[in-house]
């Protein structure tokens, strides 16, 4: 399962990025926080499980599930200029990956890069 998770000025970038590798997405199961799920679906018709929206906890959600060892990556395009206080903090989800040896990718380059090494997995 790959997780997807975006700040509220990089969710047309994930959306863009997504879309750019669709035939791969299309092919995994895919959980993602509120807003960032809707959109996956209501945009490009992907199966996504939706959790709750980051600013109530979805990321602590997908956080579990990496520990619960659900989670092969996430990618979590995070805004690092203007993120606003209500947005998920990459903090804890990075403590979790690094524990459990799950790739986070942060950007549109590091998350070619997992989905690059998902796909040979």
């Amino acid at each position: 399962m790959i997780a997807l998770i975006a700040h509220d000025a990089l969710k047309d970038d994930l959306l863009e990025f997504v879309r750019t590798h669709l035939d791969y997405f299309r092919t995994v199961s895919l959980v993602a926080t509120g807003h960032t799920g809707k959109m996956l679906q209501e945009h490009l018709g992907l199966d996504v499980e939706k959790v709750a929206h980051g600013p109530h906890g979805g990321d602590l959600i997908i956080g579990g599930r990496v520990a619960e060892g659900k989670i092969e990556g996430i990618l979590f395009f995070r805004d690092p200029l203007t993120a606003q206080p209500h947005e998920p903090d990459v903090s804890a989800l990075m403590r979790v990956c690094d524990v459990h040896n799950v790739p986070l990718a942060t950007n549109k380059s590091t998350a070619a890069a997992v989905v690059a090494w998902l796909r040979i997995q």
